[in-house]
């Protein structure tokens, strides 16, 4: 089923919702940790937005829909995140390292989207 005008947000807001999920599961039920499992997870959720999107879409996103679907996946987790650095910084202050570490491991997942959602290249 092709659809012209896919609703962007909902793609968005399936991909943060299944970010919540998988972690959960990776890092609970699987008891993965750190930069591994974080790539695990967004690698996931980043192959399974794209597929979604192509089956339902039946097509890969335009250009400016891959800007606007990854934008809106970013600042979604990007809300999650900085209530998460908040309740960090009431616990204790992190470091710059923990500072960085913490942006990494947020960027891992829309970076990820955007090369999951990248436009299929003509064949020479």
């Amino acid at each position: 089923m092709t659809h012209a005008s896919p609703r962007l947000g909902r793609y968005a807001l399936g991909a943060i919702l299944a970010c919540i999920v998988v972690n959960l599961l990776a890092r609970g039920l699987f008891k993965l940790g750190g930069p591994l499992a974080t790539l695990l997870v967004a690698a996931a959720v980043a192959g399974g937005l794209a597929l979604v999107f192509r089956w339902r879409c039946g097509r890969r996103p335009f250009a400016v829909e891959r800007r606007v679907l990854v934008g809106l996946y970013a600042l979604g987790l990007g809300l999650l995140y900085a209530g998460l650095l908040a309740m960090m910084h009431l616990k204790e202050e992190p470091g710059s390292a923990g500072l960085l570490l913490f942006a990494a491991h947020y960027t891992a997942y829309p970076l990820l989207a955007w090369f999951a959602l990248a436009p299929e290249r003509d064949a020479p």
